[in-house]
């Protein structure tokens, strides 16, 4: 008796595999970022365009109301900013045949959490170019002298970084203080405030007082990504995105920043997908998983940048 032609064909097969990488690169990806968890999202997805405007209302005044008097009129200064999506991303691999025969499963897993992580790590280095600008600087200065020129050295939290001399100082608490000091003058909200440092930051934070102190450490949510704790309200995350300055004299100082999550934002078109096609020619499956984003500055006094030594 005949059995039919219903058979589960390696075409069928091959429907059950982009589902299940999908899901792996996706949980990678989200494990792994940390700038944009902290930041403003807005989510495109399904839409046509390549530009989202933004409207900025500027803060009004009160004003006094005198008897038998009409009340005053406040202006509207409202202003847009545009957030262009100009930046896609991919991370690809060409399995061949053999390779997929003859592996272990784990060959999978690797590549999947080496697509989230690249993905995620990419998304956040474009965040943090924005820091550039934060208090009037300029992004994408090419000038060693003027990289990050609104930057502060961490040590006291006031003093600009210059990049040819390289004066960048350990984070220390009276710099975090100055840091916090600018975001209160510029009338920065106090909830939603982070601090993002690079890993060598990090081992400098365990030498301050205040930071070891039980209750400036938080509640024991130091699970979140990257959280490291909290100092003086403000939690601080640990990110291996933190940029490296350029040029041959900063070649080793990273960069981090305290901001409001207002500061920047993270515009999505495509969040991250993956897909799967055989290529006979390759004898093989190539496998990619891409985003579609944009970035912008939203708040420039919601932002300060500093500089440490990277060594």
């Amino acid at each position: 008796m005949a059995l039919g032609t219903n058979n589960t064909t390696a075409a069928v097969a091959n429907n059950f595999i982009p589902a299940l990488w999908s899901d792996e690169v996706i949980g990678a990806y989200k494990a792994n970022l940390v700038l944009a968890n902290l930041v403003t999202k807005m989510s495109h997805k399904g839409k046509k365009g390549n530009t989202i405007k933004i409207p900025v209302p500027a803060r009004g005044v009160a004003t006094a109301k005198a008897a038998n008097t009409q009340v005053t009129l406040s202006a509207a200064t409202n202003t847009v900013i545009d957030v262009v999506i100009d930046k896609h991303f991919e991370y690809s691999k060409l399995i061949e045949d053999i390779a997929e025969v003859q592996a272990l499963a784990s060959m999978r897993k690797f590549y999947t959490d080496d697509a989230g992580f690249a993905l995620a790590k990419q998304v956040d280095s474009s965040l943090f170019a924005l820091a550039e600008g934060f208090q009037g600087g300029t992004v994408g200065q090419s000038a060693q002298a003027q990289v990050y020129e609104k930057a502060v050295i961490g040590g006291d939290g006031t003093t600009l970084y210059t990049g040819n001399s390289r004066n960048c100082s350990d984070i220390t608490e009276a710099g975090i203080r100055a840091m916090i000091l600018k975001l209160d003058n510029a009338d920065v909200p106090m909830d939603n405030r982070v601090m993002v440092i690079p890993p060598i930051a990090a081992n400098d934070l365990l030498f301050l007082e205040r930071f070891t102190e039980q209750q400036f450490i938080g509640n024991g949510d130091a699970i979140k990504t990257g959280k490291l704790g909290m100092i003086h309200g403000i939690d601080i995350y640990i990110s291996t995105a933190c940029p490296v300055t350029t040029g041959a004299a900063t070649a080793t100082d990273r960069v981090g920043m305290i901001m409001h999550k207002d500061a920047l934002v993270l515009a999505e078109q495509v969040g991250v997908r993956t897909q799967t096609q055989y290529k006979q020619e390759y004898l093989g499956d190539l496998f990619t998983a891409d985003t579609l984003y944009g970035v912008k500055e939203l708040r420039d006094t919601a932002g300060v940048a500093f500089v440490v030594p990277g060594t």
